[in-house]
């Protein structure tokens, strides 16, 4: 099976791209390598693609009409991951524009590929984000969501919305992964589980945002590509219960769905902290701050619906994925 990863040299894509790479799938990997990290960590990801049979990578903007168009006609994927965004919620307050470019305009460029050159099945990307006001909890994939907190989780909501469009007009089965804190070896430098590693092994303080009231439930990167992986096998179709006059968020008639991806176990900031620490046997120095726009302060996934769709639920446990995460982080950077 030919699969597209778009984000290959990212955090999950590459991960992605090596699981499917490892059951004898061909993949085909694109990245615009942009800076907003520490380009050297994605060029030593893909150092750990490149080489490998199956494998070929494409520098590629998904923004970009003309060569997503070429790829797409040239390669006549049978499968879609797509990966590629730009993330981060506290980023878009500064930059919203890299948000539309890459997460509005590349989206709608993956789409119409899929319609123009048709794949038996698209996963892509949402987030937790999503939830934004919602304070319900667990998070379930049949709650409304029309109350981002920021602009990075608007984008996802509307690649939903777009993808239920393109599900519903062209029948392209489509289906949206909500991820829920994503940590593990090659992480990204920007997240908390990176940071505080950081700063800890060298020292420094830790930023601890809302004064450390925060409660995450951190999903280990095995467990989320074991979910993406299930999830593409097992292609969208359309729900025959549902029904217009009580429209479910998250089935429809069209090849549409969407699913959770969480660990299932909000973990407090607090608790965070103290498995990090004893990860790497140093106490971290605190700074106490006030929460930042476009936080929330809970998230909480229920993945029953994940879980009766395709047999798989996250459970590894955070001191072992943490454990885990260090211990990489100590090798990479001889920490």
């Amino acid at each position: 099976m030919k699969v597209l990863v778009t984000g290959a040299a990212g955090f999950i894509g590459f991960h992605t791209a090596r699981a499917l790479l490892d059951r004898g799938d061909t993949v085909v990997g694109i990245d615009n390598m942009n800076s907003y990290y520490d380009v050297r960590l994605k060029d030593a990801r893909l150092g750990e693609l490149t080489g490998r049979n199956g494998f070929q990578f494409h520098k590629i903007d998904i923004a970009d009409r003309t060569a997503m168009a070429e790829l797409f006609a040239a390669e006549k994927f049978d499968r879609v991951v797509h990966l590629a965004a730009q993330a981060g919620v506290r980023y878009s307050i500064e930059n919203p524009q890299a948000y539309l470019d890459s997460n509005m305009q590349g989206f709608l460029n993956i789409l119409e590929g899929c319609r123009n050159n048709p794949v038996a099945h698209c996963v892509f990307a949402s987030s937790s984000s999503v939830y934004g006001a919602n304070t319900r909890m667990p998070y379930s994939e049949r709650d409304g969501v029309d109350h981002p907190l920021s602009l990075y989780a608007a984008t996802k909501k509307s690649n939903e919305l777009m993808a239920h469009s393109y599900a519903h007009l062209y029948g392209i089965p489509l289906t949206g992964l909500r991820f829920f804190t994503v940590y593990g070896p090659w992480g990204r430098p920007d997240m908390a589980p990176y940071k505080f590693t950081k700063n800890i092994l060298e020292g420094k303080p830790i930023d601890v945002y809302n004064h450390g009231h925060h409660a995450r439930d951190f999903t280990f990167i095995d467990d989320i590509v074991e979910g993406v992986v299930r999830t593409l096998d097992v292609a969208a179709t359309g729900d025959d219960h549902w029904t217009s006059d009580a429209p479910r968020a998250d089935t429809s008639s069209a090849p549409y769905r969407l699913y959770n991806i969480g660990n299932n176990t909000p973990v407090p900031l607090a608790t965070f902290i103290e498995l990090i620490e004893q990860a790497t046997g140093k106490k971290a120095i605190r700074n106490f701050l006030p929460a930042q726009p476009g936080d929330v302060p809970s998230t909480f996934a229920d993945v029953d619906a994940l879980t009766q769709a395709v047999g798989f639920k996250p459970s590894t446990p955070l001191d072992v994925g943490l454990h885990r995460f260090v211990h990489w982080y100590r090798a990479f950077y001889k920490a």
